[in-house]
């Protein structure tokens, strides 16, 4: 299949290397910044262009991988082209392409990426949603191409999911920031706490997270968490421990 990128970040670059690494052809990279689209372009043996005017319109398909505030934009700015166009945010409606296109979709990755980390991508659940029965064949063939785990999925239970992962990741990675902030403070080093977060997330793959909860709120010990409070000496994290600890001993 040939394929059109249009953004070069996280997402861009590791969905454009394991689709290239598939035998799928990347003809070309787009991005505003010409160096960027030139770094992941060199990567799987594309065409950078720094212009939409300069796209190639004769691919298969054409993935916007760009900032879901930019995503509009950009659509209103493209050329015609053939193929269908599909975007990989988790939030955002495939009828966003609906005046400009008829064969559109999604193909939303659930994982965090980040260009530094290598992925096994065959272990990446794949979230795909068409226009049309065609559509959606094309998308799901391209997407088990490069991983085993690929499920149709309606836009409306996709953002839900996109809302439920940024509970599981994004919350949950700035918790981590926190807990190294304490720790600089005193200087610990942050890597005491690794082999407690390798635990935690290791014991969701075989309970509940309900059931795997623990510390001093699930056992109400609320002269531990008076302790904790007198420690922290950040209004906003008082806050927060407080908020979570009151979550926790609500369920």
């Amino acid at each position: 299949m040939k394929i059109v990128f249009l953004g070069s970040g996280n997402v861009a670059t590791h969905l454009a290397e394991a689709l290239h690494a598939a035998g799928h052809r990347i003809i070309q990279v787009f991005s505003p910044a010409e160096e960027n689209a030139v770094l992941l372009a060199d990567k799987v043996g594309a065409e950078a262009v720094s212009s939409l005017q300069h796209l190639n319109t004769g691919a298969d398909l054409y993935l916007f991988c760009v900032k879901d505030d930019a995503l509009q934009e950009v659509i209103l700015r493209m050329p015609q082209t053939t193929g269908t166009w599909a975007h990989t945010a988790g939030s955002l409606p495939m009828t966003l392409f609906s005046t400009r296109k008829e064969e559109y979709g999604v193909i939303y990755p659930l994982q965090t990426f980040s260009k530094t980390r290598r992925l096994n991508f065959s272990e990446i659940p794949l979230f795909i949603e068409g226009s049309t029965p065609a559509t959606v064949l094309l998308l799901e063939d391209m997407a088990r191409s490069i991983s085993r785990e690929v499920h149709q999925l309606p836009g409306e239970k996709r953002s839900y999911l996109h809302l439920a992962a940024v509970f599981a990741c994004n919350f949950v990675n700035h918790m981590y920031t926190l807990s190294s902030e304490i720790l600089l403070n005193e200087e610990i080093p942050f890597a005491m706490l690794r082999p407690l977060i390798t635990e935690t997330a290791a014991k969701v793959t075989e309970m509940t997270p309900r059931e795997a909860q623990t510390g001093p709120a699930v056992r109400n010990d609320e002269q531990v968490m008076r302790n904790h409070l007198e420690l922290l000496s950040h209004a906003e994290m008082k806050e927060l421990y407080t908020l979570i600890s009151r979550s926790i001993q609500s369920r």
